[in-house]
């Protein structure tokens, strides 16, 4: 059997010239490293300055007044600002008494006690629970008799409630003063006649003089010695 003839791909690579020797051929060429240079930061400016300083007004004076109609207008927001005060409301404390709204004064170191629209004279330490002038007891508690509460016995309506001021400062009451005024219907609040004096005349506008009594001491009442 012959042998198939060679194809022409055989025949092409017969026809190549023979390689070159190894002495003829040429060395590689080696390139030098790209030179790199060294990374640094950028480099930071600090800028000073001297600091500016404002100049004070040379006027006071705010310009002229603004029409804008969107400003808000505080006077409208007192919802207690066209209200009268009552007459009865406390215009000052004094150490020996107090001056009230209607022209009244209560003086010769009488407290006072406001209930229902009216002033009275009060000494609650002449009916004092432990019968020697004072008001305050062993315990330190403020303690007066149940005969310094004879207005609010008597008086109808009985008003929802009663603002205690016990002189320059506040003392607690003891549980058998609390326990009769409650016991009238009537709640109480403790404070020193300064405050008690202001949150009445407060209370007294808003809420009405039916509605909120006072019982107050002369800031300057001390309590007596032995």
């Amino acid at each position: 059997m012959r042998p198939p003839p060679p194809t022409a791909f055989f025949r092409s690579l017969c026809l190549l010239p023979p390689p070159p020797p190894a002495s003829r051929l040429r060395p590689p060429i080696i390139l030098p490293p790209p030179h790199r240079l060294p990374r640094t930061h950028p480099s930071r400016h600090l800028t000073t300055s001297t600091p500016w300083r404002s100049h004070p007004p040379q006027t006071s004076s705010r310009g002229p007044p603004s029409t804008e109609t969107t400003q808000t207008d505080f006077g409208t927001m007192d919802v207690l600002g066209n209200t009268p005060p009552p007459t009865t409301a406390i215009d000052a404390c004094l150490s020996d008494g107090f001056h009230l709204d209607n022209g009244v004064k209560i003086g010769g170191g009488s407290g006072c006690l406001l209930v229902g629209g009216e002033a009275f004279g009060w000494r609650p330490w002449e009916a004092g629970g432990d019968g020697g002038g004072g008001m305050v007891n062993k315990k330190g508690q403020w303690d007066a008799g149940d005969g310094a509460w004879g207005v609010l016995e008597v008086v109808w309506p009985k008003p929802d409630l009663l603002i205690l001021g016990l002189g320059p400062h506040t003392l607690p009451i003891s549980p058998q003063t609390r326990r009769f005024i409650n016991s009238l219907g009537i709640r109480v609040d403790v404070q020193d006649t300064r405050n008690a004096a202001a949150q009445f005349n407060l209370l007294a506008t808003e809420r009405g003089v039916q509605e909120v009594a006072a019982a107050l001491v002369p800031i300057g009442w001390r309590e007596p010695k032995g």
